[in-house]
């Protein structure tokens, strides 16, 4: 009896936090119209989707912080980002909770995905939002994560979300995460420029393979792309902090942006002179960039000499030939 009278004494109580948390939703609902900005939580399915995720693995019970739980599997239109219930006809089964939540027993575990560092409620919405009402940090959940190398965090941007998709669509192309399994992440702030990424590993696969005087497949392409090209780009412009001489400057820069200006400003060099185009390298790109954004060049990157160097078609076929002639020479 007793414990009956604490359940409704909870279940009351719940009434009353459920009409304050609906007043909420409204306001915040009011407040996101003004700026512009979405409410809802995000749907699993369409994540599930957008990033080709289909292997599942239990990692059991663990506590889950409950700001990282981001969407739902079904429910995401019901509850707003913070897991505000969006409908009055929640209400019994909201407060119900949270009379359980208050109870002797509490709350079994919920069940969640987990994708990157966030997570989507398999199972257990209410208890989240019952959760989030009463202050909670962490909730208790049965925990299946669908491994992904694309970066997902709480609180990205819908540039962010697209970005990442984007990054997803070009690891299944160039095969990267096969070619290179420890690779580091590659970021960039314009989700189109992917494309453009994709573009300099099959352009680097033709020179390879009329290099090599055979087929390269992109899997190959792009581990030697990557460790040939990008990794040594990528390493000096860590090694002379070029992204924090700028840091001041409002727009803000990822070390894949930084690869993309470099390889464009070679790239433009060969398309301007031609086969009289000099042997520019990535350090002497680096020096350009900082000139033109009116930094001073550090001494160490005067002095750097590195060896990386981007081909053209007649250093191509220069190379070919003196593969071809040593061939030769061993033949005769």
């Amino acid at each position: 009896m007793a414990e009956d009278n604490m359940f409704r004494s909870n279940y009351v109580e719940g009434v009353n936090k459920f009409e304050g948390m609906r007043t909420k939703a409204f306001w915040q609902d009011i407040l996101n119209l003004v700026t512009r900005q979405s409410s809802e939580l995000m749907s699993f399915d369409e994540v599930r989707s957008r990033f080709n995720l289909h292997e599942e693995h239990y990692q059991g019970i663990h506590e889950v912080p409950l700001d990282q739980i981001v969407g739902s599997v079904g429910r995401y239109k019901d509850f707003t980002a913070t897991f505000l219930p969006k409908s009055n006809n929640m209400k019994e089964r909201w407060s119900r909770v949270y009379a359980v939540a208050n109870g002797m027993e509490g709350l079994p575990p919920i069940e969640l995905y987990k994708v990157g560092e966030v997570y989507f409620v398999r199972d257990g919405n209410h208890r989240v939002s019952v959760a989030r009402q009463l202050d909670t940090k962490t909730i208790e959940a049965h925990v299946t994560e669908l491994p992904t190398t694309v970066p997902l965090r709480p609180g990205m941007t819908v540039q962010q979300m697209e970005s990442s998709e984007a990054y997803a669509n070009f690891l299944e192309k160039t095969q990267l995460s096969r070619a290179v399994p420890d690779h580091e992440s590659i970021e960039l702030t314009i989700p189109a420029r992917y494309h453009e990424l994709m573009g300099h590993i099959f352009m680097h696969q033709r020179v390879v393979e009329q290099i090599k005087g055979q087929p390269v497949t992109t899997e190959q392409a792009t581990a030697h792309w990557y460790d040939t090209i990008y990794k040594p780009a990528v390493e000096l412009i860590r090694k002379h902090n070029v992204l924090e001489l700028r840091k001041d400057d409002k727009m803000t820069r990822t070390e894949g942006d930084l690869y993309l200006w470099l390889m464009d400003h070679l790239l433009d060099l060969r398309r301007q002179y031609r086969d009289s185009a000099p042997d520019r390298k990535f350090s002497d790109a680096l020096k350009t960039y900082l000139e033109e954004e009116n930094i001073d060049v550090p001494e160490e990157l005067e002095d750097e000499t590195d060896s990386s160097v981007i081909l053209s078609r007649t250093q191509v076929m220069k190379a070919v030939n003196a593969k071809r002639a040593l061939q030769n020479e061993q033949l005769a």
